[in-house]
């Protein structure tokens, strides 16, 4: 099975409440395997930490059990929080798994967690129009959400710390990105000249991927270098529009592309119809709240649990922007929406992510979008 615009996976390895990060992983894993059969182009693993709802901390120990679980399907990190890892250490682990199972990895890398530009911000790229709140082709751009008060929280400041070594200050991102990618070639030099060579690791067979979400540091970075560029419409949706027109601004030819390519995530929830996949989407806002409050992502509720929820004004702001664009219903509803995510961001590719409480209706929800979004792709 394939697909004219190729469709992929991002897990965060949810645990469902009642459950535990086992039965998280085993979930996971089956889900990959599941989304080989069906024809999915690739499966990525994003990286949270301190969040008692989730179990992906580790993206490439993640990889490695899944990789050995399935045999086609394209893996990846979506992304490794380079932040308070070294160049070095994210080359070998992925040199490691590439060992083994080599040309089937993503490596996707972002900045979070390390320190912020320094100078002041180049002036970003006209973002494709918006009007109302809708981009071309009717594509709901929502108001900006300020994550001031989460990077201020004592919660981000005490997982700074605990990743970090003690005195340890983050490298410069797009030097940071540059040692990978000589690591990687076997180029590297230190500025005195001297050589290093990552074994295992250089030459691994490795996509590399920035992943950001507005049109700063990552979209230059990305565009600069001719890598592949992936951009959240799920974490960030107002700024989705930005982040691909700066990376397209950025852009230069490399030995890896002549051209852009970008693929953009959307949070999915799919069933056989609109009533039932809105029930299944329940308990979406209370974890988000959970995140946006900086309590971190709680284990995910069932729908009962989440009607149980006493919603204030401000919970229901905190959230309105992620829920307003999550995309929830029939596969054709779904799709429809899907096909206007790629026709106002220009996207290459999708990258979808579903959470329900229940492992069924999740896989179910997988399964309904691939085959409506064949059945397109067919016609």
């Amino acid at each position: 099975m394939s697909f004219a615009t190729p469709l992929g996976i991002l897990d965060l390895v949810p645990i469902p409440s009642g459950a535990t990060a086992g039965d998280a992983l085993r979930n996971s894993i089956d889900l990959a395997q599941r989304a080989e059969r069906l024809g999915y182009r690739r499966y990525w693993f994003a990286e949270h930490h301190l969040n008692p709802g989730v179990a992906g901390t580790s993206p490439a120990v993640v990889l490695a059990l899944t990789a050995a679980a399935t045999s086609t399907i394209r893996l990846g990190s979506g992304a490794v929080q380079l932040g308070h890892r070294t160049a070095l250490s994210t080359v070998e682990e992925f040199g490691l798994i590439d060992a083994l199972h080599p040309g089937r990895l993503d490596l996707g890398l972002g900045r979070s967690g390390g320190r912020p530009p320094t100078g002041p911000a180049a002036p970003l790229p006209t973002a494709t129009p918006v009007v109302d709140g809708r981009a071309p082709g009717g594509l709901l751009i929502p108001a900006r959400f300020s994550f001031e008060s989460l990077l201020g929280s004592p919660r981000v400041a005490l997982q700074r710390e605990l990743l970090l070594l003690p005195g340890a200050v983050p490298q410069d991102y797009a030097e940071q990105l540059d040692d990978i990618l000589a690591l990687l070639a076997g180029t590297y030099r230190s500025a005195e000249g001297a050589e290093a060579h990552a074994v295992p690791g250089e030459g691994a067979d490795l996509d590399v991927w920035v992943l950001g979400s507005s049109g700063g540091a990552s979209a230059r970075a990305a565009g600069e270098r001719g890598l592949r560029f992936a951009a959240n419409y799920h974490v960030s949706p107002a700024t989705v529009l930005e982040a691909v027109d700066g990376y397209r601004a950025y852009f230069q030819p490399s030995d890896v592309l002549d051209k852009p390519y970008v693929t953009v995530s959307a949070d999915v929830v799919v069933a056989e119809d609109d009533t039932t996949a809105e029930e299944l989407a329940t308990g979406y806002g209370l974890w988000v709240r959970g995140i946006r409050t900086a309590e971190g992502a709680i284990p995910y509720p069932t729908p009962g649990e989440a009607r149980a929820h006493t919603w204030t004004e401000e919970d229901r702001e905190l959230v309105r922007d992620r829920v307003d664009t999550r995309f929830v219903g029939s596969p054709a509803r779904v799709a429809d929406q899907l096909e206007q995510l790629r026709a106002a961001t220009g996207a290459d590719e999708l990258l979808v992510t579903t959470i329900t409480h229940d492992h069924t209706a999740r896989v179910r929800s997988y399964e309904l979008l691939a085959q409506e979004w064949q059945r397109r792709s067919a016609g």
